[in-house]
């Protein structure tokens, strides 16, 4: 009788702990998603360009909207973007940097008349994206055409197919029936329309499937032991497809979700007995329906209404007993609210040169303290028009939590029908991905971040090492950018040998002078890191091909182009001078020395022992040197000051002295200890030639010259206004295809905004594009259109 009691008692304790066990499983979860969510702060892109066709020796116009990725409002965090173009095998044919305030910035690129015909893939990212990898940046397609080798219409000899299937919830298992879904691309990246059979490995009919829109359907399969599958497609040609399908587990589980009467069901089936799951639905940020359940004969069934989803992207995550996510996919809530842009023309048709007014309505609240920024492009519709229906709006609500390119993605926004719904159902099978590393999210393991993000400016990084190539650690290295305003910079090297410059209104093209104290070392070797990314995804839009009824357009459009360039070339190169402090990095100087109120000494060494008495010059060691007296005694008289000349640091004094001062026609005086980030300065003497080029001056043999771009200078969208009569009768051709382009609408506190311009010289249709977002985070997008007549 003891001995029972004793087991029982045994048992009782058992399942208490494993009962108390299992019953913690879903709060770590909870927790440490939590945890995740609070420690990882990530940034989302969108570009919007003024068109998606260009041809070389066009300027393609962007802006760009940098967003916190858990609720599209613009962040502030990053303050440059950097935007890429490649080419068909991902290598960058252009590359520029762009200054975001408060999430927001705008550019251009003059795009080369040397570049090849083809589909190009604009990117766009953060310093603190790349994080996160090159899957979560913004990518879009544009086509270039360059005219002096028009591109043909191909034919492809053999036809290649890109056909692949996705399990809905990652996996099939032996014995389980699951949907799956398909998609199936042709050589042009376009979805084809397919219907086929699913054939056993041993010669069975499994299913039969029919491809619903775009290449994308789903078929039922219940995979049998031992069992491998194939599909036999056919398209509309008489070709014959074949693709085998993933082979499927011994065991697992398998996720089906359903929507019916406003309630989401998760159903999940296992061949692993019975134990306790558990269903997390989150949005990426928060954790919005969560719950225990009991596998019972290999089911279990989770509901819950749809109304407590966010709207845009959900995620739906099932985890087995020992809390390991297992099973996964994505679910869309359409979303009904959003920046409402409504516009309005005065008039439906207009004759050349004449101004064309647009009211624009936002329909933000005052009452919210809503704000929104949005642009606007105004272009002309021909064949050549590349209908690119990804916008704002779906972009940040969907598309850029799919993988891979989405194939006229306005049917999903714009339709409502049950075969819309379904499609888009269909969508987040086939294109829906796991973003959560639910290993490295569970293990609450803190964060490691390689790239810091660039809250101040851009981050100029390198490496330093020794005459072997091996780091070198704790050293000091200088950046100088000679110019009239004063850029000089300072990083010490970390035990990797690595080293960064935090710079500041860093903008346009510069020579830089990258360099070590070479009079400590002269051995050193010093580096710079590419600061654009040089990881890629696959590039798969296809081959450009050119019909021969779009090629009188392209000609009378690369006349257009011509023309433009040669009677407004210069306006075309105008950009405007950044709003930026131009004071040097130690501020006010103690005194400034304008040499020209001076004596004209022939050498250096007067000048400073004639009249500039916060200096000292001696000779050490046949070497010169220099002191600073302080405003109470000498600074550290075993260190020299920094001496810079036009931004540049100068660690020979012997070079110094031997400067013509007649080159010289400033020295400012700094005469107290100066902290700079990792630097401890015993005063600073800065001398400025006239030019800020140096005046001619020989820097250290061993600094590293480069030419560096900094953030984009902003450059003058050209709209010619036809403002009197004499303008309007100007005989100057006006060939414009882009009639306007800002990246700025100036609405008021009600939300309403004008936009006005004047047509060109050309006929035709042509339509305008507004995409925008508010502060709160609603992004929107809005068209208007209209006529010109002669």
């Amino acid at each position: 009788m003891m001995r029972f009691f004793k087991f029982f008692i045994s048992f009782f304790l058992l399942l208490m702990l494993s009962v108390s066990g299992n019953a913690q499983v879903l709060p770590a979860i909870e927790k440490a998603f939590a945890n995740y969510s609070d420690n990882t702060f990530k940034e989302k892109i969108y570009v919007q360009s003024d068109n998606d066709f260009y041809l070389t020796g066009e300027i393609l116009w962007f802006k760009v909207y940098c967003v916190n990725a858990q609720n599209n409002k613009p962040a502030a965090v990053s303050k440059l973007a950097y935007l890429e173009i490649l080419d068909e095998k991902n290598n960058p044919v252009l590359q520029t940097k762009i200054a975001l305030k408060e999430g927001i910035g705008s550019g251009s690129i003059f795009i080369p008349v040397n570049l090849s015909n083809g589909n190009y893939k604009i990117r766009s990212y953060t310093n603190w994206m790349k994080n996160f990898g090159a899957e979560t940046f913004f990518e879009k397609k544009i086509t270039i055409v360059n005219t002096l080798n028009i591109p043909q219409t191909v034919k492809a000899e053999e036809k290649k197919y890109d056909f692949q299937f996705f399990p809905e919830g990652g996996d099939l298992v032996e014995g389980i029936q699951s949907k799956v879904g398909f998609k199936i691309l042709g050589l042009d990246g376009k979805g084809l329309d397919v219907s086929g059979v699913i054939v056993s490995s041993k010669g069975d009919t499994a299913a039969r499937f029919q491809s619903l829109k775009f290449g994308i359907g789903t078929f039922n399969l219940t995979p049998a032991p031992n069992t491998t599958y194939k599909a036999v497609a056919k398209s509309g040609s008489k070709d014959i497809i074949f693709q085998e399908l993933p082979v499927a587990r011994k065991n697992g589980f398998v996720l089906k979700v359903v929507e019916s009467n406003n309630n989401l069901t998760a159903s999940v089936s296992a061949n692993l007995g019975e134990g306790r799951i558990y269903v997390i639905t989150h949005d990426g940020s928060k954790i919005l329906y969560s719950e225990t359940g009991t596998l019972s004969a290999g089911k279990a069934n989770f509901s819950f209404n749809i109304s407590r989803l966010k709207e845009g992207t959900n995620y739906i995550t099932v985890f087995n007993g020992e809390g390991k996510a297992v099973a996964e996919r994505l679910y869309f809530k359409k979303p009904e609210k959003r920046l409402n842009i409504v516009t309005t023309t005065d008039l439906n048709s207009y004759t050349s040169r004449q101004a064309v007014n647009v009211d624009v309505s936002t329909g933000i609240n005052e009452k919210l303290n809503e704000t929104a920024s949005a642009s606007v492009s105004v272009y002309r519709i021909d064949s050549l028009d590349v209908k690119n229906e990804i916008n704002i709006e779906n972009y940040f609500m969907l598309f850029s939590n799919l993988k891979g390119n989405v194939e006229s993605p306005g049917f999903y926004f714009q339709s409502n029908d049950t075969n819309a719904k379904e499609a888009l159902d269909n969508l987040m099978i086939t294109q829906g991905w796991r973003r959560f590393d639910w290993d490295k999210i569970l293990s609450n393991t803190k964060p490691n971040f390689k790239y810091l993000p660039e809250y101040n400016g851009h981050l100029i990084s390198g490496k330093i090492n020794d005459k072997n190539g091996k780091p070198v650690k704790n050293v000091f290295t200088y950046m100088g950018v000679p110019g009239k305003r004063i850029q000089f910079y300072g990083a010490s090297s970390d035990s990797t040998g690595h080293f960064l410059f935090n710079t500041r209104d860093f903008y346009g093209q510069n020579e830089i002078v990258l360099q070590p104290n070479y009079e400590l070392d002269s051995t050193l070797q010093v580096s710079l890191n590419n600061p654009f990314f040089e990881s890629y995804l696959p590039f798969k839009y296809g081959t450009l091909n050119v019909g021969a009824n779009q090629l009188r357009d392209l000609n009378t459009r690369s006349l257009n182009m011509q023309v433009q360039n040669i009677y407004a070339g210069n306006k075309l190169r105008q950009f405007y001078t950044p709003d930026i402090d131009s004071s040097s990095f130690y501020l006010k100087p103690y005194k400034t020395y304008n040499l020209n109120d001076y004596t004209r000494f022939r050498t250096m060494e007067e000048v400073l022992r004639e009249y500039v008495a916060q200096v000292f010059v001696y000779k050490k060691q046949k070497r010169f040197h220099f002191h600073i007296l302080g405003e109470e005694a000498m600074l550290d008289q075993e260190i020299d000051p920094l001496v810079l000349l036009d931004g540049v640091p100068y660690f020979n004094l012997d070079r110094v002295i031997n400067i013509d001062p007649l080159k010289i026609e400033k020295l400012e005086v700094f005469r107290e200890r100066y902290y700079f980030g990792p630097l401890s300065i015993e005063g600073i003497l800065s001398f400025k030639t006239p030019k800020g080029d140096l005046g001619g001056t020989e820097i250290d043999p061993h600094a590293v010259v480069l030419d560096y771009e900094g953030m984009q200078l902003q450059r003058e969208f050209y709209a010619p206004k036809y403002d009197s009569a004499q303008l309007k009768a100007s005989r100057t051709p006006d060939f414009r295809n882009t009639l306007y382009w800002s990246p700025e609408i100036n609405f008021d506190k009600n939300g309403k905004g004008k936009i006005n311009f004047y047509t060109s010289d050309q006929t035709g249709l042509y339509i305008g594009v507004i995409q925008g977002i508010s502060n709160l985070g609603l992004p929107g997008s809005g068209t208007f259109s209209f006529e010109v007549k002669k």
